[in-house]
């Protein structure tokens, strides 16, 4: 991906990649996970998992309702159930057995969403997860996440598992930049500041972190000092980072990967508009489907750039009282 490639930061491996690795990992030391997959585990990477512990791994088909279902029924009996498929399969076909075999009795599953947004390119409109952060945000009890890097999604993974509670994490297909370079001090419901600033903030999650920091490269040759938060969590929200950076820098742009309506933009909003209004730009998908093409190509149509990301912030700055 060319995201972050004017700043120097190095490709990593894609999250879906990161996650797969790491519950591998995770199931020599938690012995009571076990692995649901929707007959797509060469994609969400549970492969690793199921080469480890074979009898812990359950293929279950294109049946994601099923899976989830009996993902419930896993957790009301004391496992840890990781489900796993494409984002948009998990959160779209599944969502009333989300909401009433997993929200409802708030149950101890985890559910990871691979292949989320556009970046996953020539795939198309039907495999892509654009709304999926929004579903999950709407389950009651649900922790949100959207892990931006190979490292925080290793952490991510991992708090996932030790967390009490039903939690979605969003992954990607293709290598991503690595912008936790010395590792990654994640923590659920505490946003990251990887730069600080005085005129504007910057927060993100997933790909767009790398294209926030870019942007603030940019915003800093003409003289504008950028804040730049990692929004790992969209629920809970940091809304204390919030705040504060509404304080500090009097103006915030939010850029996500995925639909205008009901994902990290709308969370922030809110808790700026409850806490400390201040005047916010918004650098999303809007509210149209994307089409199929190469990922790069695509979020430079949509506008999910750094250039974009900057020219929002400029135009954000200019409507401070």
């Amino acid at each position: 991906m060319e995201l972050g490639r004017r700043i120097g930061l190095k490709l990593g491996l894609s999250t879906r990649e990161a996650f797969g690795r790491a519950l591998a990992e995770l199931g020599e030391e938690v012995p009571n996970i076990v692995v649901i997959d929707g007959d797509v585990n060469n994609s969400t990477r549970t492969e690793h998992f199921a080469k480890r512990f074979p009898e812990r791994f359950f293929n279950f088909g294109i049946a994601e309702s099923n899976m989830v279902g009996v993902a419930g029924g896993m957790a009301a009996c004391g496992k840890i159930p990781v489900v796993a498929s494409f984002a948009c399969f998990l959160m779209c076909n599944a969502f009333d057995q989300l909401r009433m075999s997993v929200a409802y009795p708030r149950m101890n599953v985890k559910l990871v969403g691979s292949h989320a947004g556009i970046s996953i390119g020539q795939d198309g409109p039907s495999q892509m997860g654009v709304e999926d952060v929004a579903l999950a945000c709407a389950l009651g009890g649900f922790v949100v996440i959207v892990p931006a890097d190979e490292v925080e999604t290793r952490e991510a993974v991992r708090a996932a598992i030790y967390h009490n509670g039903p939690v979605y994490i969003r992954v990607g297909r293709p290598e991503v930049p690595i912008v936790y370079t010395d590792g990654c001090n994640f923590t659920i419901g505490k946003a990251n500041k990887l730069r600080d600033g005085r005129d504007v903030t910057l927060i993100a999650n997933g790909i767009m972190v790398a294209a926030a920091l870019e942007a603030a490269h940019l915003l800093e040759q003409d003289g504008i000092s950028a804040r730049v938060l990692d929004m790992h969590t969209v629920k809970p929200i940091d809304a204390y980072a919030i705040e504060e950076a509404a304080r500090d820098t009097g103006a915030i742009v939010v850029a996500e990967e995925h639909f205008a309506y009901g994902g990290l933009g709308s969370v922030v909003a809110m808790a700026a508009a409850e806490r400390y209004p201040v005047p916010i730009g918004f650098v999303n998908l809007g509210d149209t489907y994307s089409r199929s093409g190469d990922p790069d190509d695509l979020l430079r149509y949509y506008g999910l750039t750094a250039d974009n990301i900057a020219e929002t912030a400029k135009r954000t700055i200019g409507r401070k009282r």
